[in-house]
């Protein structure tokens, strides 16, 4: 029997030959390819591990994926089978702090969940998908307009063709996209048929390809068209008041309130331009609502006019109604969930936020942002007593400092940081911190030794040295300061 650890491949069917569908990165070391036969590929490797392809499994996890991309990223997500998720970002991206910081958060959080994945975001599906499969590792950002200059060096098969397609245009001696960017196109439409100049100009965003939305099933969606299409800002307004009073009325049927919501405007010419609103706390009040979704309406293109709104609950929360507190009673909690509200949608999610104290002894990983609203009282956010004094002013990174001092365990006799030399007059420590060894193997034998210092001038800082002064292997020895004290 192959051992367990040895390469793995998927194998599928294709008409009576037995090929493989997937492989891991240890198979394709090896030399296999998707496409190749099961029978070569096990005279190639001998101890391969194979498993049966299951298209109906692999199809139900893409869209489990594609369901929590939906609620996390973007309101236009779309599985793109079998490997892929194609997200319309537009209107989004600046609830994540851009494109860029985007796709970083996205690529944390699949590399959290165990999931291998290549991003890409391009001006066009096609492009982003020739990118995201034939491109660099990691993360690819096309600039808006510079999507030829990034398809042109990619292989044929990138355009999404069959293969025997991609194989005829070899024979051409055509290798590259960039190939075939200038030819003419009658000639190649009449030897491989319409479906190869519609993927290259899809890819070069010269023709629309629209995005079905993945809509799940029990999903609240309110949608309204046109007999005319609308453009004037105020009756789009108009039209918001009336899809979100529809929408409030079946989440209070269903006892739900609104922590996500999504407004698709499908204009005439095929496009459509995205609103999207997130909330603290879930919420059904009709004129909170609108006057999120219309203080946003500035940003929406309507071009030559809307035919279609469609307002969805993309997340939604159960809702109990609360006995309002009386002032003759008792004092009413602040509600700043309003306020919380309108600067996350004006600024984006992640430029409001809270800090918290977690259980750590490394002083840089004691402190973590959370949402505004959430409970510091939940169980997992406790933070550790700590009877040692902190600095009021933590530095974002440790600043490397020249001292002075006497090994193992002997505070400095000056200390230069900055430029600046400071005597240092009194000081207290070393405090020793080990690394965290039960979450990073790195972390197994590292040491710090804190001093709290003070100088003529009777400012304080605090410094540590990396090792515990006899032993290399804990650390460089290195020394630095990590903060100041008020």
């Amino acid at each position: 029997m192959p051992p367990a650890e040895g390469p793995l491949i998927i194998a599928g069917r294709v008409g009576n030959r037995r090929v493989i569908t997937a492989a891991c990165p240890a198979a394709l070391d090896l030399g296999l390819r998707t496409g190749m036969t099961v029978s070569r590929a096990q005279a190639l490797v001998p101890d391969l591990r194979i498993e049966a392809d299951d298209a109906a499994a692999d199809a139900a996890a893409l869209e489990r994926l594609a369901l929590w991309l939906l609620q996390r990223v973007a309101p236009i997500v779309s599985a793109d089978p079998p490997d892929g998720i194609v997200i319309d970002s537009t209107g989004a991206d600046h609830l994540h702090g851009g494109e860029a910081a985007m796709l970083e958060a996205l690529a944390g959080k699949l590399a959290l969940s165990g999931i291998t994945a290549r991003l890409a975001l391009a001006d066009s599906w096609g492009a982003a998908h020739a990118l995201a499969h034939h491109g660099a590792d990691g993360v690819t950002i096309v600039p808006p307009g510079a999507s030829d200059a990034a398809l042109a060096p990619l292989p044929l098969e990138a355009l999404r063709l069959p293969a025997a397609t991609a194989a005829g245009l070899r024979d051409l001696g055509f290798e590259t996209i960039g190939d075939l960017m200038d030819q003419p196109r009658a000639p190649l439409t009449r030897r491989f048929g319409e479906a190869l100049c519609r993927r290259l100009d899809q890819a070069r965003g010269l023709a629309s390809e629209p995005i079905a939305p993945l809509r799940p099933e029990g999903l609240i969606e309110i949608r309204r068209a046109f007999a005319e299409p609308i453009a004037a800002p105020e009756t789009i307004a108009r039209t918001i008041g009336k899809l979100v009073g529809q929408l409030c009325t079946e989440l209070t049927a269903k006892g739900l309130g609104a922590r996500r919501l999504d407004l698709l405007c499908a204009r005439i010419d095929n496009r459509i331009e995205v609103l999207r609103v997130g909330l603290a706390v879930p919420q059904r009040d009709p004129a909170r609502l609108t006057r999120l979704f219309c203080d946003r309406i500035v940003t929406l293109d309507p071009g030559l006019g809307i035919e279609i709104m469609t307002l969805t609950a993309t997340i939604a929360e159960p809702l109990v109604p609360r006995q309002a507190a009386t002032s003759l009673l008792e004092e009413a909690a602040p509600d700043l969930s309003g306020l919380i509200d309108t600067l996350s949608n004006r600024l984006g999610a992640r430029s409001v936020f809270r800090f918290a104290a977690v259980a750590s002894d490394v002083p840089e990983r004691a402190i973590i942002r959370i949402p505004p609203l959430v409970d510091t009282a939940t169980p997992g956010m406790e933070a550790w007593p700590d009877h040692w004094p902190r600095p009021a002013r933590l530095l974002p990174r440790p600043e490397p400092i020249e001292t002075m001092a006497l090994l193992p365990d002997h505070p400095p006799r000056w200390i230069l940081w900055r430029g600046v030399r400071r005597h240092v007059q009194c000081a207290d420590g070393p405090e020793r911190i080990f690394g965290e060894w039960w979450k990073r193997d790195a972390e197994a034998q590292a040491v710090r030794d804190y001093f709290r210092i003070e100088d003529e001038a009777g400012a304080r800082y605090w410094i540590f040295r990396q090792g515990d002064g006899e032993d290399q292997a804990t650390g460089s020895h290195r020394w630095f300061l990590h903060g100041v004290f008020g």
